[in-house]
């Protein structure tokens, strides 16, 4: 005798992280609301944040309303030399968000980041599926930038960088996808650096191992989206086409839960 059988449950996740998903707030501010007693679920107020939900079942509520799926908004702004990618900096820096000021459109995170002395385009979102099908390494668009070095140009770099330098022992070699000169003067050079992966100073580090030293970097563009005239320090929301092509070839469709 075959058991009757009951209503089909979802895939569950921790109540942090569908806060998150939802595009309410960062993980880690999810984390806190839940220890807080802000969030209850089916009615109950829950203080851990991996209580497993069922986001396609369960009722989550957030200070008293429910949550309800946010609709995706994606922005780029021209990031200014200077500032950290980050919402609070421990030391006191000014920060990336300075320039997002007056935004209410409630939670966004940067997509990547560029480092302090680093500008150009920047991207902010409030879905981290999207996000992170821009930073995947195998499947994300490629990233553009222009460096000005405080060395003449060298063509022996271009195959250098494009076969891969070693900058850790014991880990594989960093690579740029594609390089090539911009424009030179005698004791300098512009040169443009393509990149299908996003490791920590890569650009910076790489032309160190070279023996060339990074004056400027700016990033602009990743996929087919140019910083183009963006005023630095400026940002402007992403249309719906310009959303869909950066994840074109992403094998999962942006905003769906995994």
């Amino acid at each position: 005798m075959h058991k009757r059988s009951g209503p089909r449950i979802g895939p569950r996740y921790g109540v942090a992280r569908v806060l998150s998903k939802r595009g309410l707030c960062s993980r880690r501010q999810g984390e806190a609301l839940v220890r807080e007693g802000r969030v209850k679920v089916n009615g109950r107020t829950v203080r851990d944040p991996e209580h497993p939900v069922d986001p396609q079942r369960d009722r989550v509520e957030v200070d008293g309303a429910r949550l309800e799926q946010s609709a995706r908004r994606c922005l780029a702004l021209n990031k200014p030399r200077g500032l950290v990618t980050t919402r609070v900096d421990e030391r006191g820096r000014d920060t990336v968000y300075a320039c997002l000021a007056g935004i209410d459109e409630g939670w966004l995170a940067p997509v990547g980041r560029l480092d302090k002395a680093s500008e150009g385009l920047l991207l902010f979102t409030n879905d981290p599926t999207w996000a992170a099908a821009v930073l995947d390494p195998q499947r994300g668009p490629d990233k553009t930038y222009h460096v000005r070095l405080d060395a003449p140009f060298d063509p022996q770099w271009v195959a250098r960088l494009e076969a891969g330098i070693t900058i850790e022992p014991d880990q594989p070699p960093w690579r740029c996808r594609q390089v090539r000169l911009l424009r030179e003067a005698e004791r300098s050079c512009w040169v443009e650096v393509v990149l299908d992966e996003g490791r920590n100073r890569q650009i910076r580090r790489l032309f160190e191992a070279l023996g060339a030293g990074v004056l400027r970097l700016v990033r602009v563009a990743i996929g087919d989206l140019l910083l183009g005239e963006l005023a630095k320090g400026a940002w402007r929301w992403l249309d719906d086409d310009e959303i869909r092509r950066l994840v074109a070839d992403s094998p999962a469709e942006p905003g769906a839960d995994r």
